[in-house]
């Protein structure tokens, strides 16, 4: 065959198979390397199909849509392609994990009707699809199909909703997004319980897949949930809620008594979340990708130049606990002044005062304890560089958010952390959005706690700084064995922190090795060793990041407080260089000139050797090294802080204790 014929070949073959040719009754979208195919079946019922390097990764699913007039869009259809596009451009990603992302992907719009589209994009790690309604009338959705058929019977690592005791659905439609990963086949997964994202799944053929959303404003978020079929996930939505009622966590939360027949209701055109999916073969694929802030909205901030991340010196982990001080701690001016007076000295930019600082049980934000005397403590910190953030319930911020913004910005507090939202129905995310749009115009910083995953929302509203959706380390302060923080903490980078950052509240100064973890209140320990709780501050996404331990434990362990203090929580580069879902991970960051590295292993002591190929060949860096010591599986405070020298292109060779972690700091010399 001559070289021209080839050419001709194979252009056939793409335009045949990665093409979109109007009138057919299939069409296929290819990412920009060739390695996925989205196969999307026009005629009847939409449906699609996945493949992978040739491999079957998501069997034919369908997607419809219905609405209350009982109208179904995607179900008897004759579509037709309407347009198809390659993209190729950089997109800038202030507070986050790199400064700047390639967005790169192959997309295909398909009109189903004359009021609908359903756009399907190609990454080259994955694949994503949305309807965008086009009606200028209000349309309201009674549900929305999804579904994930998958091949034989896969492994999952599925998170369900947190619940002593499953009645249904509805009743886990209330819940905080908090649990450990129940790792088990697919067929094996309860058809009771929801399944919150985002989820993993391993094929049959050994690809692995992350299922999850983006772009998830004003709409309900997605459950999965069990099919009475083998391999197969469905979607559930929460309907919009129809009835109130005041009560929930100190009178803070707003419960849901009744539910309208619907999930959601548009009042103009738009395009509703993009339902996706990461796809690879390598499990440090799934926690490099950034296809959830790629996928969410264009900010809608147009000056973030007031938005400034930072760490946290914050109360209530350590239960305000302070000693060797002249004065009863507990939520009151001494123990704040002393808190601001440590991130002073430490360069820590925030102080938070947590719950207790309003009077509980009156959902009241002006309403504050006679212990406190706010403008006293914000002009304290303020004198010394340090900014206060406050702590809101739900309810009491939302029933009168625009006075509360404008009044303690006007007193120069710098941001919020609200709480207990403990839903993810159309009204919820509506909140979260309309929160982050207050904020932004009293120029105060965010940090949504007690909610669903970010889901896009911090690239929307860039002084969204922080999310939790994540079982964090608060949950050491309750949670008895076999309670495992520490193999939870090797899975949530691949699954979890997918989807955005996360408040996960590390920094412990009393660590227990495996066999002395016990929970206390009062006097908290992580899982795991010292040198764990410094990796964390690079395994972990959090551009708002608590060091959750009391300042005279920090003061009493200078050289690891240092350290802390100065790793960024914003970066210009990440490299996720080596790990395997549920074992361990390591993870590059930079920051200008200076790398930091860190490490997690689960249970078993791992020697690993890290591959300096990221960084410049040749050149000699001067290494800040932090490794577990000796004795670090007994006791897990032990660590062994050292100076080297690592060569870029060369190995660096680490061993972790059960439990254990490194953290490196690396500047040229």
């Amino acid at each position: 065959m001559t070289t021209m014929k080839r050419i001709l070949t194979l252009l056939f073959i793409i335009m045949t198979y990665c093409g979109a040719v109007r009138g057919a009754e299939s069409v296929t979208v290819c990412s920009p390397d060739g390695d996925i195919a989205v196969n999307i079946n026009l005629n009847d019922d939409l449906s699609y199909s996945v493949s992978f390097k040739g491999k079957s990764v998501i069997e034919p699913s369908h997607a419809a849509i219905t609405m209350t007039d009982g109208t179904t869009a995607g179900r008897d259809v004759k579509a037709r392609v309407t347009s198809r596009r390659s993209v190729d451009t950089t997109v800038k990603s202030p507070f986050y994990r790199a400064k700047e992302l390639q967005d790169k992907y192959n997309e295909i719009t398909i009109r189903i009707d004359k009021d609908r589209d359903v756009i399907f994009r190609a990454y080259d790690d994955g694949v994503a699809y949305r309807w965008v309604s086009k009606s200028k009338k209000p349309v309201t959705i009674k549900d929305e199909t999804v579904e994930y058929r998958f091949k034989g019977n896969p492994r999952v690592a599925a998170p369900y909703v947190k619940k002593k005791k499953i009645k249904s659905f509805e009743q886990q439609f209330g819940n905080s997004f908090e649990n450990v990963y129940t790792v088990d086949s697919m067929n094996s997964l309860d058809s009771r319980r929801l399944i919150f994202l985002p989820m993993a799944v391993e094929t049959t053929d050994g690809v692995k897949v992350l299922l999850s959303e983006s772009a998830l404003i004003d709409y309900p978020g997605l459950y999965l949930n069990k099919s009475n079929e083998d391999g197969t996930l469905h979607g559930v939505f929460a309907p919009y809620p129809k009835k109130l009622k005041q009560g929930g966590h100190n009178n803070l939360q707003m419960l849901v008594t009744d539910r309208e027949n619907y999930i959601a209701h548009l009042n103009e055109a738009r395009a509703l979340p993009w339902r996706m999916a990461v796809i690879s073969d390598r499990d440090a694929d799934l926690a490099a990708s950034n296809m959830s802030y790629l996928l969410g909205e264009p900010s809608r901030i147009d000056d973030i130049s007031w938005i400034k991340p930072g760490k946290v010196a914050w109360d209530w982990w350590n239960n305000w606990n302070l000693d060797g001080v002249d004065f009863v701690t507990g939520v009151n001016n001494d123990t704040y002044k002393a808190y601001i007076d440590f991130a002073a000295e430490k360069g820590i930019e925030y102080v938070i005062l947590d719950e207790g600082w309003a009077v509980k049980g009156n959902a009241d934000l002006m309403d504050v304890v006679d212990e406190i005397d706010l403008r006293q403590l914000v002009d304290y910190a303020a004198e010394r560089g340090v900014g206060i953030i406050l702590w809101a319930g739900f309810h009491a911020f939302d029933r009168d958010m625009e006075n509360i913004c404008r009044h303690y910005s006007d007193i120069g507090v710098k941001g919020f952390k609200v709480d207990f939202m403990d839903r993810d129905d159309q009204q919820m995310t509506a909140f979260n959005a309309r929160a982050a749009e207050m904020c932004a115009k009293y120029r105060l910083v965010l940090d949504l706690h007690g909610t669903h995953k970010p889901a896009g929302i911090n690239r929307t509203y860039p002084n969204v700084l922080n999310v939790e959706g994540v079982n964090g380390l608060e949950q050491v302060k309750w949670s008895k064995p076999p309670h495992d923080q520490v193999t939870y903490d090797v899975m949530i980078p691949y699954i979890r922190q997918a989807a955005g950052p996360m408040d996960y509240t590390q920094g412990a100064m009393r660590n227990a090795s495996k066999g002395n973890y016990y929970p206390c209140n009062s006097e908290p320990m992580s899982q795991g060793t010292r040198c764990r709780q410094l990796a964390l501050y690079m395994v972990f996404d959090s551009p708002l990041n608590m060091m959750c331990d009391t300042p005279s434990n920090y003061r009493r362990e200078g050289e690891c407080t240092d350290f802390i203090a100065s790793v960024p929580t914003v970066w210009d580069e990440t490299i996720v260089v080596d790990g395997r879902l549920g074992e361990y991970i390591v993870t590059a960051r930079r920051s200008g000139d200076t790398w930091y590295i860190g490490g997690i292993t689960d249970w078993s002591s791992r020697e690993i050797d890290v591959d300096c190929s990221f960084l410049p060949r040749g050149v000699v860096y001067e290494a800040d090294v932090f490794v577990d010591g000796v004795n670090a599986d007994r006791i897990g405070r032990d660590y062994r802080h050292e100076k080297a020298e690592v060569t870029g292109g060369g190995k660096m060779k680490v061993r972790m204790a059960p439990g254990g972690g490194f953290a490196v700091r690396l500047k040229a010399k």
